[in-house]
């Protein structure tokens, strides 16, 4: 409550004129949730104001009320308002009648003539307010003539109004004098609440609310509590950063509490401890903060203890001070302090006056630093800079000294001719120096021919067409500065005869820029050309531009239009170019001709020829202007063949490149009926062929080409025409001859085995002889059947045969084509004749044979094995009429051998031989031995196994393990030689080897094993251990946990408790303000593993003081302190409660 009243403006009353005031009622409104009657009372317990009174004043006269503000702890002022009655603020009839005056040094003053009535100041800043109110009565006079002119003009209606009222209320004084004083209090709780405005005027209340918010709780009669045995203290105040604990007694133990604060249940927590011992329930906040500064209740059912908590904020001191400061002009200024609180509030102030945040001075915070930051210092910063917190202040002079300025090139003298130019020219260090320029004493003037310039450091003063008259001296004097910097200006008049000059014409023509080569201008169509070509001479020349070459034709038959004879030659004249407006133009002046194309065009592609002359003669230059352009669009787009997904698209390219190379092609396609067009490449494709890819199989689309050049892209080519993506299918099998006739042959073939979306329309059978490259089409239709007969066949040739498949995409699959085949009768063909190698299988694997045997009349087949029949017990032989099949149903090793098939047909006889070999895996390496040991490598070597598995042994697979360990692991693999070199190993090991062989069928099932092994012999390195040093855990005493400052009831034990560490375990030493605590059965000391405990019994108010714990041992000591405070017993009301009381009085 103290900090509270401290803070706020302090609002008193004085005497001003014959009559004293004092405020008659105080209010403050916070921001922290107290309740307006609770801050009234505690502010007027600390300001110890008395009731107010009314003043008495003649009418016709003034009277000046004087309201002086306490504001010395208040950074800012505070505002004032008058007001009258309730709501009338009087700051809006401020005139003549009434006047006001207000000044701040730290006080104000409002200087009030008012009427008859209630007022009342208030003053407010921030969250903070106080007010107070008076009364004014106004008595009429006799002596009204007597008054002279100097007393002022009176409001006639305002006393008009007043006066009955100020006879009442001075007939009611004089009647109340001699009477006791009356309790309105106790008429307001027995009137009507439709009386209650009448008693207030009766009895001069002019705050009707504040009298019915106290009336209504004068009303209420307080309701007897049984559930508390002692409720909480009316308010508590605790420093921020430590603990606070509220405590009640409770009738029944067993009842349940709730603890609410701001009305908001409160939950146990780390920072909220519930602690209930017997009757009592304790509340401990830990660590407080200024959140915790709040009201706090206790419920139990419907009853209710209710408290305060103030959280006392330690002031902020600066930790840091202002360092004095010592700058040029326009420097940069930085103030620096430093605070003992992060976010505190600071005022800055220079020479009492407080500084604001705008343009010239800006304030920067960070953590506890603050910076007062002033970006140019001027002359004008020179002084004291304070600033101040709510518990220290620092100052600081800030010295501001002029800038020197250097000249860094000074003005230099001039020597001059006639009409030509002259510049005075200097630099000086500061740019912002400005400067006036003299001529022998007198300013210098700009006009149009004299001119000066300031740019930067550099001052200019320019002089167009020197006379005779600008010679003299020149200065230049910087504004500001004792500095002067001075130069001569001399005329040199020179006379020469004037003679006509005559010079040839000569063109300038600068060949750089967008001229490709010598004379020859590239300019992209739809771009302005605009050709600046300089010339000379004396006269000025004439300039002529023409287009084209003379050049000479000759007329003949090829003219259809012209029927000159054919030895008449037509010349054909170059083109004119005189025009000044239009697309293409000549701009002609004296020194400068432009030939300008607006658009250019293909048509103004050519040769351009310019011409000057004048009477010495002439010049002439040739340009060649290249037009280019966008290409035009690709021709010819079409589709060449078509896949499941894909198409394949051929194009011609642009007849014409635009006059810039074609560097590739942008391809689009649509769906057929779309409008939407999808991009096939980002990047410019160069062929003229592409494989268009991701289309949908049975769709249509089309397909458009872009050209690319140097210059853009070209309009799009002409759509293709609709195509459609197909699958192949694939070719046709099993192709066969069924019957062979004098010059017709039956051929026979089973469908493919792979049909696409576009399914089969049919067949197309060609043939050909025998060693001939050209296909001839049996039939001009597909045919549907599987089959068909060939006719018109020469006799006696041996003929070829295939057979293609015909869908909507065309022939899309060849089939098989057949052997060579005879028409003579009987005939045979053996296939395949692949079968004329060997065949190696793995052992125990099934094996089957196919072999197609084919001729008519059907042939006789037999199997043999290295020329001697088969045996029907190891394999089986199926023949049919069109193939044979050997089939072996275990493969063994026995099975391997040249196998024969005979087909033989009359006298006529064919063989097929082929050789199967039947292979398993290796044996194990033979004679596996270490041969030499060196260092850290050992060198192997073994012999091949005995049984290689009927197959090359492709390789070996070495092996290494440790004796120690055991485990295998990998050395080589896929080694080809029978010896190896094993390196990397580990000295101090001894190893052993083993060695998997390996051929098609994979490894050996066993290894060979090396008969000696390899040991890997130390080479005597010693290790010397570092001798043990003992770690020393010897510490001197420290507190881990410090005692906290308790507040304890007398009669109720307590405890007090620290926790230390230290080795050799330390002497506990117990004092009470500094007085060693011996063996008093008051106190009962314990040490539970460096947790050290005081336990106090039932102490009294001589127990309260200053409680250490010091701890010592032969390193060391350490001490820690608390404070114990120990309050009576009695329910004595603490000094808030007593202003409560006096105030409710």
């Amino acid at each position: 409550p103290e900090r509270v009243v401290k803070d706020l403006p302090h609002l008193e009353m004085i005497e001003s004129s014959d009559t004293c005031f004092a405020p008659s009622k105080v209010r403050k409104t916070f921001s922290n949730g107290r309740t307006p009657t609770q801050l009234c009372r505690l502010l007027e317990a600390g300001m110890n104001l008395a009731n107010g009174s009314r003043c008495c004043s003649l009418t016709g006269k003034d009277i000046t009320f004087v309201a002086k503000v306490d504001s010395s702890t208040l950074l800012r002022k505070p505002a004032l308002k008058w007001l009258k009655g309730k709501w009338l603020d009087l700051g809006s009839k401020a005139g003549k009648h009434l006047q006001f005056k207000e000044s701040y040094d730290r006080d104000s003053k409002v200087l009030v003539d008012g009427d008859a009535g209630g007022y009342r100041c208030e003053v407010t800043a921030k969250d903070k307010c106080d007010s107070c109110t008076f009364d004014i009565t106004v008595e009429a006079f006799t002596g009204m003539g007597e008054a002279g002119e100097d007393e002022g003009e009176l409001d006639f209606s305002g006393l008009l109004k007043k006066r009955s009222e100020s006879v009442l209320l001075l007939r009611e004084k004089k009647q109340e004098e001699p009477k006791e004083e009356v309790d309105v209090w106790s008429i307001l709780k027995k009137a009507k609440p439709c009386d209650y405005e009448k008693i207030a005027f009766q009895y001069g209340i002019t705050d009707l609310r504040g009298m019915l918010k106290r009336l209504k709780k004068m009303k209420v009669e307080p309701k007897k509590c049984d559930a508390f045995l002692k409720k909480l203290e009316a308010a508590y105040s605790v420093d921020k950063g430590k603990k606070i604990q509220l405590t009640v007694e409770v009738a029944n133990p067993d009842a349940q509490i709730k603890w609410l604060k701001n009305g908001t249940e409160i939950k146990p927590s780390a920072k909220y401890v519930f602690e209930s011992v017997g009757n009592k329930r304790k509340l401990t906040i830990n660590k407080c903060t200024l959140a915790d500064d709040a009201a706090y209740e206790c419920v139990i059912g419907e009853d209710k203890s209710f408290t305060e908590v103030f959280v006392k904020e330690p002031p902020v001191t600066i930790t840091k001070l202002l360092d004095d400061l010592h700058v040029v002009v326009e420097d940069k200024v930085e103030f620096e302090v430093e605070v003992s609180e992060e976010g505190a509030n600071v005022k800055w102030m220079k020479d009492g006056v407080e500084l604001a945040r705008d343009g010239k001075y800006r304030f920067k915070k960070d953590g506890k630093k603050h910076w007062l930051i002033i970006n140019e210092a001027s002359k004008e910063d020179i002084g004291m800079y304070y600033v101040f917190t709510n518990g220290g202040e620092s100052k600081a002079e800030l010295e501001v000294e002029d800038k020197e300025l250097e000249v860094l090139q000074s003005i230099a003298d001039l020597t001059v001719k006639a009409a030509e130019q002259a510049i005075f020219k200097c630099e000086v260090s500061d740019e912002k120096v400005t400067g006036k320029w003299y001529k022998d004493g007198v300013e210098v003037k700009a006009s149009n021919r004299i001119k000066m310039v300031h740019i930067g450091r550099i001052h200019k003063l320019t002089i167009d067409d020197v006379k005779a008259e600008d010679a003299g001296d020149y200065t230049f004097v910087p504004d500001g500065y004792a500095l002067s910097l001075s130069a001569k200006l001399n005329f040199l008049e020179i006379k020469i005869d004037y003679v006509p000059r005559q010079d040839p014409p000569k063109i300038h023509l600068d060949t750089t820029g967008s001229m490709v080569n010598k004379n020859t201008i590239i300019v992209v169509a739809g771009n302005k050309l605009r050709l600046d070509v300089e010339i000379s001479g004396e006269p000025a020349p004439t300039v002529c531009w023409t287009k084209g070459d003379n050049v000479r034709k000759c007329c003949g038959p090829a003219w259809a239009e012209y029927t000159a004879p054919p030895s008449v030659h037509l010349w054909l004249l170059p083109q004119v170019i005189t025009e000044t407006e239009g697309r293409v133009r000549v701009d002609n002046r004296k020194t400068l001709s432009s030939f300008v194309i607006e658009g250019a065009e293909r048509g103004d592609e050519g040769r351009y020829t310019i011409t000057v002359t004048n009477p010495a003669g002439e010049d002439k230059a040739e340009l060649f202007i290249k037009v280019v352009d966008v290409p035009d669009p690709p021709e010819g787009v079409k589709c060449m063949g078509v896949g499941e997904d894909t198409a394949t698209i051929i194009w011609e390219p642009p007849k014409f490149d635009g006059g810039s190379p074609i560097k590739g092609y942008l391809m689009e396609r649509k769906k057929v009926g779309s409008s939407r067009w999808t991009k096939l490449n980002f990047d410019i494709y160069e062929s003229t062929s592409y494989e268009a890819k991701k289309m949908i199989e049975g769709v249509l689309y089309e397909m458009r080409v872009f050209a690319v050049n140097g210059i853009g892209v070209s309009q799009p080519s002409c759509s293709s025409k609709p195509f459609m993506p197909i699958a192949p299918t694939s070719e046709p099998t099993r192709l066969t001859v069924d019957d062979v006739m004098d010059s017709a042959c039956m051929l026979k073939w089973r469908p493919p085995d792979k049909i696409g979306a576009g399914g089969i329309d049919g067949y197309i059978i060609e043939y050909r002889k025998e060693g001939d490259t050209e296909w001839i089409q049996a039939n001009s239709e597909p045919v549907e059947k599987n089959s068909y007969t060939v006719r018109g066949l020469p006799t006696g040739e041996k003929m070829e045969f295939r057979v293609m498949a015909v869908n909507i995409a065309g022939p899309v699959a060849r089939g098989l084509t057949g052997r060579s085949l005879s028409n003579e009768c009987p005939q045979f063909q053996l296939l395949p004749r692949q079968l004329e190698h060997s065949f190696t299988h793995k052992h125990t694997h099934t094996q089957s044979l196919l072999d197609i045997a084919q001729g008519k009349p059907r042939p006789v087949v037999n199997w043999f094995k290295d020329d001697e029949p088969l045996d029907p017990k190891k394999v089986s032989v199926r023949t049919t009429e069109v193939d044979t099949i050997l089939f072996i149903r275990s493969a063994e090793r026995d099975h391997s051998g040249t196998y024969t098939l005979s087909v033989q047909i009359e006298n006529m006889e064919d063989k097929a031989s082929f050789e199967i070999r039947v292979v398993e895996k290796p044996g194990p390496p033979l004679a596996v031995r270490v041969t030499d040991v060196w260092g850290f490598n050992a060198a192997l070597e073994w012999k091949p196994p005995k049984d290689n598995g009927n197959s090359d042994i492709s390789g070996y697979i070495i092996q290494k393990a440790d004796k120690k360990t055991k485990e295998w692991f990998m050395v080589y693999e896929h080694n080809r030689r029978p010896n190896c070199t094993v390196s990397d190993l580990v000295m101090g090991n001894e190893y052993v080897f083993r060695i998997f062989s390996e051929n098609i069928c994979g490894l050996s099932d066993e290894a060979g094993l090396s008969k000696n092994t390899a040991v890997i012999a130390k080479t005597g390195l010693a290790y010397n251990r570092p001798p043990y040093k003992e770690k020393d855990l010897n510490t001197s005493p420290k507190f881990t946990q410090p005692l906290q400052d308790r507040s304890v009831i007398a009669g109720y034990s307590t405890a007090i408790s620290c926790s230390v560490r230290g080795r050799p375990k330390p002497k506990i030493i117990w004092m009470k303000n500094k007085t060693i605590i011996g063996e008093d059965p008051k106190y009962l000391m314990q040490n539970n593993q460096g947790v050290l405990t005081l336990h106090i019994r039932k102490p009294s108010l001589f127990d309260g003081g200053n409680y250490s714990c010091k701890a010592v041992n032969e390193l060391g000591e350490d001490v820690v302190e608390c404070k114990l405070e120990v309050r009576g017993a009695s329910a004595t009301r603490s000094p808030v409660a007593a202003v409560l009381l006096m105030h409710d009085g």
